[in-house]
């Protein structure tokens, strides 16, 4: 069975892109996956300084985050845009799991791993801004991410009672997403 860690770029308390990403949870399920969800906030580190890392080491909940991509087939990652951009906490969050760790023997934990990208916003947008960005990013650090993406503009209304997407053409293009990627990854 496919293992896929989802986790979101927002750790705010109702963020659009946590709900995409618990939706893409339930869809992993569908396509006979086993889903992780995390937060972020559960993995908080400080602003990456290789001056902390030198004196410091990497802190625990970095490297814990670590063993999780590290142990999971894939990954699944859900943003909001920021001026066009990643956000800070899960840009300083692969700034930090990029690291090396002479604590564990998980090497590059990126490497290869694929990846599915997904943004949101409560503008009709849909966060598309930060999807190349984004793409660009997960490269460097050795991702391979799957082809296309979940784009979910007017977030605010865009989710079901169950946590799915309202909108079948919005349903259908998550699903199809998350279905390349367990292929890819199993």
């Amino acid at each position: 069975m496919t293992s896929v860690l989802l986790f979101a770029g927002s750790v705010r308390r109702g963020a659009f892109s946590r709900r995409l990403a618990a939706a893409a949870g339930l869809a992993v399920a569908r396509c006979g996956g086993k889903p992780t969800m995390i937060n972020l906030a559960d993995y908080e580190a400080p602003l990456y300084n290789a001056d902390i890392e030198d004196s410091d080491s990497i802190p625990q909940r970095v490297l814990d985050f670590r063993r999780l991509v590290a142990t999971h087939d894939a990954l699944c990652l859900a943003t909001p845009e920021y001026n066009g951009g990643m956000t800070p906490i899960l840009l300083n969050m692969f700034c930090w799991a990029s690291r090396p760790s002479p604590t564990d023997d998980f090497g590059a934990v990126f490497q290869g791993k694929p990846v599915a990208l997904m943004a949101s916003s409560p503008g009709r947008l849909g966060g598309v801004r930060v999807i190349p960005r984004l793409r660009d990013a997960v490269c460097e650090l050795g991702m391979v991410p799957v082809p296309g993406f979940a784009s979910v503009g007017n977030a605010a209304q865009a989710f079901s009672e169950n946590g799915d997407l309202g909108d079948e053409q919005l349903a259908q293009g998550l699903n199809g997403l998350v279905q390349r990627l367990v292929n890819r990854a199993g």
